[in-house]
């Protein structure tokens, strides 16, 4: 799978912004998305030409919202990536979702047109929850969307949640969990809330406005988490991912193991090549820039061989299978062992990391706090 490319596309637009979103979003009352389609084209037709005969494994439009375009729209945008890409027959093909932003039609006619995994930013099926995160959606929205998406014809589906959120409780956590597993989704992701600069509600805890549940509730949430989710079926391969058999995300195992991708659109990043480029954040300066023939990169960097090093292990660990020590050595002619030295030996002491069988994985017990342990190998 580290030897699979990823193509991701990215649809800045949503209905509105939720208070704890840091993603490059905006409401997409004050932009004009056939504008800013008209400067992605300009960008697929430019990158079309460099990508030559390379396979893509994988197709992701994220955003934002992309089904906050019209159907037509993103119908088009699909059949100009399959003329300009080679995208495998296999590929996974994702379109990212939320509930409000579809009906049966525009389901049929994505599934129609190879759509095969969709990514449902569910977050929470309490209503009073989604309305103190400022979602636009409810949560009988979140089932109606899963259940149109099944009548289209997709057997694929994940589903998005959010722990640790203003006025959660373990309680309120289980009955949107159950009731998420209870859809049968074959892939969930669920993610602990974080409080990240430039959000909402980043202003509103650093002014006192906004209460959170403690760090004895959320860690219940996350012990809630993990029995629930297994005991319906679904195998925890990443911190935040569980999948049944066969239906890992194949997009995001691509960048957990620091792979090749392609990003395109308003602050996508690209991994290509041995470049790392970051495209302008803000829609309309990415797509002046276009229109006017101009690239649309914000910064880019010649990827040295210890920084990739060090960012393919500390991606890499995030899936609990680890890393292959032999297999990271021959990537870069880097010796882990040797390279962290002390730095590792007292992590596998402290029991944060094991290492057996030409392997490294972050513990059971450091897996509540990952963030903390990969800091020391960064």
């Amino acid at each position: 799978m580290s030897g699979s490319t990823g193509l991701y596309i990215h649809i800045p637009f949503c209905l509105s912004k939720c208070g704890y979103c840091a993603f490059n979003s905006y409401p997409v009352a004050a932009y004009d998305p056939p504008l800013y389609l008209a400067a992605l084209y300009r960008e697929i037709e430019f990158w079309s030409g460099r990508a030559g005969d390379e396979l893509f494994d994988s197709l992701f439009i994220g955003g934002g919202t992309p089904t906050i375009l019209l159907t037509g729209e993103l119908t088009g945008l699909l059949t100009l990536l399959r003329k300009k890409f080679v995208i495998g027959e296999d590929a996974e093909i994702t379109v990212e979702t939320n509930p409000n932003t579809v009906d049966p039609g525009k389901l049929r006619e994505l599934r129609q047109f190879g759509v095969n995994r969709l990514s449902i930013g569910i977050q929470s099926f309490c209503d009073s929850t989604l309305q103190l995160i400022n979602r636009s959606h409810s949560g009988a929205d979140g089932r109606n969307a899963i259940a149109m998406a099944r009548e289209a014809g997709f057997a694929n589906l994940n589903l998005d949640l959010i722990y640790g959120l203003p006025g959660q409780t373990p309680a309120s956590w289980r009955e949107t969990l159950e009731e998420a597993l209870n859809l049968n989704p074959e892939h969930l992701a669920a993610y602990q809330l974080s409080i990240d600069p430039g959000s909402r509600f980043a202003e509103q805890v650093e002014g006192g406005g906004l209460r959170l549940p403690d760090e004895e509730a959320t860690a219940t949430m996350a012990e809630q988490t993990l029995a629930i989710v297994s005991s319906a079926g679904l195998e925890r391969y990443e911190i935040s991912n569980y999948a049944r058999l066969g239906s890992r995300s194949r997009h995001n195992l691509i960048y957990w193991h620091n792979g090749s991708y392609l990003g395109l659109g308003a602050g996508a990043v690209s991994n290509w090549s041995g470049l790392r480029i970051r495209n302008l954040a803000d829609p309309n300066h990415y797509a002046k820039r276009l229109l006017n023939r101009e690239p649309p990169w914000q910064e880019g960097e010649a990827l040295a061989r210890e920084p990739s090093f060090r960012e393919t292990v500390i991606m890499g660990l995030r899936l609990l299978e680890g890393l292959d020590l032999p297999g990271l050595q021959k990537r870069f002619g880097i010796d882990p062992e040797e390279y962290y030295g002390e730095t590792l030996r007292k992590l596998v002491k402290r029991k944060l990391l094991s290492s057996k069988d030409g392997r490294i994985r972050l513990t059971e017990a450091a897996l509540p706090f990952a963030n903390q342990v990969l800091a020391e190998l960064v």
